[in-house]
């Protein structure tokens, strides 16, 4: 798949068009021109109409400024005298929002038990709850520190408090106790348009498991990230909890629990409320994107493969994750100073075989096949590349019940004997055994990757062995960067899921811990999605994103170590990936378009007028003007 497109001729009459498109009213944006085309948004930044004012509109989230009201506003929405009479720029709301931030940290506590990073987490939510606008300002501008709170590790202890945390509804939840409305409840919703919807069973939130209705923590974080990484409009952006039940007992037995207190629905009865939901968005809504989000391994591939080519939908947690492995994986190639193409000859040892791994070793076998001819000789000659470690140990062909979804990837019980390795055997001995390139974890076990684990590594015939500890939250990562570096020195890739500092090794030596968390890929891959119009989200699609997340960083930084960029650079690599998508979904003819840009005229555009495209479809938090109209 190529990363880099062939420029295209450029038609008069699609300029004129665009340039009628143009609308710069009280936005504080600019308008893009490439020399000779515009791409830039269809909706510009037009005074927005609106059917209240007075404390109407001071109690709406999506239309309060607070004290950023100009006095003309205030006159034409019966402010006046509602707000302090000193008119404030953005840039002080925030510079006071910070420093009562700063303040309120650990007064915010509820005790000792409370940390930090939840007692932030309160204090922004709030600030959500006030203004959209404003936090998402505060958000994008600090997001390498915000985006530990909002999302991975923070989210995890906000779901597994919620019950708790909940104060004022954000999204829908549509539970068993609603078949049979869901096609009149989704109308319930106020927007006439949502582009993206993040939705989730709370049946295994990251590595925490079962929490029931209080899973809707980890949708609200993800679509947080939708908007500072993807600038999707966040009045389009909808959390969803499909409550069935919980098989945790303690939320069974918690009078405090806000979901449905009865055990989970299983089997048709199960399938039935999913299904009536996925009809119900997609009839009121029928251009949204759903994203899947920590459904149990026993669900999550089978809505996959259920819906993935009749709705617009993905499963972060089997795709979006493999991406990013994928990413990581080709990075490693590059940092031991070898070409991608290299790929197929790593060996790979994996520990989990959840929705998570198996994904990733779907996605990975996929790769190395295409790069090895892309027929079913070199798809069955890349399954050899891969050794999977479960909680019984090695899995073999000799497994009785083995999982349908890593029978593919069972080692023959001959070639193992010949390797000295039996079915079960321990990762520390397939370790020892295999010498791999790369040790990936995706188990949700915590310090997986022991001493003596890390010790065998060291036997690895690899240059630069890469260590990925990719389990989510921090507690469940396999180990930490200074356990790593620690027992097999500098000379090694780390990544994890959760965010760790980088290591001081001394004599001026940096031991660098990459971040290779899905918030890399999901909103470029839903922004890309939703620009091009695709009807689906082909698997070619997600390859041409992890393609272009390995591909991202410089030559020199990746010899350094530097596999996946800084967060602080979010915004930039979801517009490359969003860019990246686009393209491939025009090559295997899956776009429909969007608004005022149709397929063929998607076609007709070079590389860099998509990247413009997307940029100017990315939605910045600007107040905009407001004026009421009667309803």
């Amino acid at each position: 798949m190529a990363i880099f497109w062939k420029h295209v001729t450029r038609s008069s009459s699609l300029l004129q068009r665009f340039k009628r498109h143009v609308t710069v009213a009280n936005s504080g944006h600019h308008s893009h021109f490439l020399p000779s085309r515009s791409v830039t948004t269809s909706e510009g930044h037009r005074p927005f109409i609106v059917h209240k004012r007075s404390l109407d509109i001071l109690h709406d989230p999506w239309f309060n400024k607070g004290t950023a009201f100009s006095m003309t506003e205030r006159d034409r929405l019966d402010l006046r005298g509602l707000l302090p009479p000193n008119v404030m720029s953005t840039h002080l709301q925030i510079e006071r929002f910070m420093v009562d931030l700063k303040r309120l940290e650990v007064q915010a506590r509820d005790g000792p038990s409370d940390p930090n990073a939840l007692a932030k987490w309160r204090i922004l939510n709030r600030l959500h709850d006030r203004n959209e606008v404003m936090y998402y300002k505060v958000l994008i501008a600090n997001i390498e520190e915000y985006a530990p709170v909002v999302y991975t590790p923070t989210v995890g202890l906000v779901c597994q408090n919620y019950s708790g945390l909940f104060r004022r509804p954000r999204g829908m939840y549509f539970s068993a106790q609603d078949r049979g409305e869901m096609m009149s409840m989704v109308y319930n919703w106020p927007s006439e348009q949502v582009d993206m919807i993040v939705v989730t069973d709370g049946s295994r939130i990251l590595g925490l498991g079962d929490l029931g209705v209080q899973g809707i923590g980890i949708a609200i974080g993800k679509l947080d990230l939708y908007v500072a990484a993807a600038g999707i409009n966040p009045q389009r952006v909808l959390p969803v909890m499909i409550d069935v039940g919980t098989n945790n007992e303690k939320l069974i037995n918690d009078p405090l629990y806000l979901g449905l207190q009865q055990h989970r629905l299983d089997g048709d009865d199960y399938l039935a409320v999913v299904d009536e939901f996925m009809e119900a968005v997609f009839t009121r809504w029928p251009n949204v994107i759903v994203q899947f989000e920590d459904f149990q391994s026993k669900w999550a591939f089978k809505l996959l493969q259920r819906y993935r080519n009749t709705y617009r939908m993905f499963n972060d947690d089997v795709q979006g994750t493999a991406g990013v492995a994928i990413a990581g994986l080709l990075g490693a190639v590059r940092a031991q100073g070898r070409p991608m193409i290299d790929f197929p000859k790593q060996k790979i040892v994996v520990a989990g075989a959840g929705s998570a791994g198996i994904g990733v070793l779907n996605a990975a076998r996929k790769t190395m096949a295409r790069m090895l001819g892309n027929n079913e000789a070199a798809f069955n000659s890349a399954k050899s590349q891969f050794w999977v470690v479960d909680a019984q140990g090695l899995i073999t062909e000799g497994r009785e019940n083995i999982d349908p979804d890593a029978l593919p990837f069972a080692r023959n019980l001959k070639e193992m004997d010949r390797q000295g390795l039996r079915e079960g055997a321990s990762l520390v001995d397939v370790v020892k055994q295999v010498k791999p390139d790369v040790l990936l974890g995706l188990s949700a076990v915590g310090g997986l990757f022991s001493k003596e684990v890390l010790e065998a590594l060291k036997g690895s015939t690899s240059t630069r062995p890469a260590i990925f500890a990719m389990s989510n939250p921090t507690k469940n990562a396999e180990c930490t960067p200074e356990e790593a570096f620690s027992i097999l020195g500098d000379n090694i890739i780390f990544a994890s899921g959760s965010p760790f500092s980088d290591v001081d090794l001394g004599n001026g030596h940096i031991g660098h811990c990459n971040q290779g968390n899905n918030m890399y890929l999901f909103p470029g891959i839903g922004l890309g999605t939703l620009l091009s119009g695709a009807r689906i989200v082909s698997d070619g699609m997600l390859q041409a994103a992890a393609e272009c997340l390995a591909a991202y960083m410089s030559d020199e930084e990746v010899l350094q170590g530097t596999i996946f960029p800084s967060i602080s650079r979010i915004r930039d690599i979801t517009k490359e990936v969003a860019s990246a998508v686009i393209k491939e979904a025009v090559e295997e003819d899956l776009a429909e378009g969007y608004h005022g840009m149709d397929p063929r005229e998607l076609r007709k555009l070079s590389q860099d007028e998509i990247a413009e495209y997307v940029k100017n479809h990315m939605w910045n938090p600007e107040y905009p003007t407001l004026v009421y109209k009667q309803d």
